[in-house]
This record gives structure tokens, C-alpha cells and sequence, in this order.
């Protein structure tokens, strides 16, 4: 098959609470082989909710591997027995305290498909109310309200480094232009 590469072999190297890592050999399609790499990963979820004042709840959080603060949508990783949709639900309260209404898909973002088979589960929907925050006992953030606007002149300035944020953020302000169709309403 064009542009396939079979598994030929896998062998586990790592096993932790979050990822895998497997060193694996692959025939390509013109019957080579190569070594790859993968990070296996559960996968992850991110919530653009928007108040009625069209401003986007963020998450304002220390990012280990960066060793940075940085600004993101509500996100967090799936966890076994729910569909990302529940898991985004989940998230968005745990982490800001709002209850979201009229939930829509942003589709999917494959954020490192070069090594990690991680996929992000991109959300959309309307504040309904607030409730209490309820974060995992080693998380610690700040929760932020961005004007939709702001947000979108944030992420065409790299002021929001964060991918899956960059991509809720542009595909939330066009969603948002498509239903009321003002663009300068948030725009």
C-alpha cells in the first residue's frame, strides 16, 4: 500500500503513568526498513467556553517540561470509561468550576504526529453557570476571562504558544463568526 509502513517489530522501553515509549521496526512501502520511535498516550481533551460576554475561560498553569507558566483552555487527559465529550465536561468544571451548555466538536488536533500518537478532542460550548473548581490535588492554577478578540489577536501575536489552545481559539472565533455572523462583535 503507498506511503503505509507495516510494524514489523515492537519492543517496550517505558511504561509510566501517563505514556509509553516503544522502539519499533517498520517496512516502508518500497520494502525497507526503518526504526521509529512512538510515545503511545491516551489522549486529551480542551474546552473553548465561552461566557455571554464572549470571553473564553482560561487556565493560567505551571508547565513542567517547559519550565513555564503557560495560558491554556481547560484541558486534560481522557481517562478510561468516558467519551472525550464527558472527559472535556469533566475538565472544564474541574479546573474552572463552570457547567457548559450546547456542547459542539472542534474535530481533533494531532499535536506531535511525528513520534506521539496522542489526539485532542477540541470542544466548543456556552458558559450555563458556575459551580465550585475542584482540582486534582497536585494542580494548581489561575483561572482567566479573555475577550474572544483578545484571544485571537493573543494567539496571532505567539502570545499563546500552546497548540491545542491556538487551534480552539481560531476555529471558536470562526465558529462564532458562522452562527451570529458579526464578525465585529468578537472580531
Amino acid at each position: 500500500m503507498r506511503l503505509y509502513e507495516k510494524t514489523l517489530e515492537k519492543e517496550e522501553i517505558f511504561n509510566g503513568k501517563v505514556i509509553h515509549v516503544t522502539h519499533e521496526k517498520a517496512e516502508l512501502e518500497d520494502g525497507t526498513t526503518a526504526m521509529r520511535e512512538v510515545v503511545g498516550h491516551p489522549g486529551g481533551v480542551c474546552v473553548a467556553a465561552l461566557t455571554e460576554n464572549d470571553e473564553l475561560l482560561f487556565v493560567r498553569q505551571f508547565r513542567y517540561p517547559y519550565k513555564e507558566v503557560l495560558l491554556e483552555l481547560p484541558a486534560g487527559k481522557l481517562e478510561k470509561g468516558q467519551t472525550p465529550l464527558e472527559n472535556g465536561k469533566r475538565e472544564l468544571l474541574e479546573e474552572t468550576g463552570a457547567i457548559g451548555r450546547e456542547y459542539m466538536t472542534l474535530g481533533q488536533v494531532y499535536p506531535t504526529p511525528g513520534y506521539c500518537g496522542e489526539i485532542i478532542h477540541l470542544y466548543f460550548c456556552k458558559v450555563d453557570r458556575f459551580e465550585h473548581q475542584c482540582l486534582d490535588e497536585d494542580e494548581f492554577l489561575d483561572v482567566e476571562k479573555i475577550p474572544l478578540k483578545r484571544a485571537v489577536e493573543m494567539v496571532l501575536n505567539n502570545e499563546i504558544p500552546d497548540a491545542k489552545t491556538q487551534t480552539a481559539v481560531l476555529k471558536t472565533a470562526m465558529l462564532y463568526e458562522r452562527i451570529t455572523g458579526k464578525a465585529g462583535a468578537a472580531l
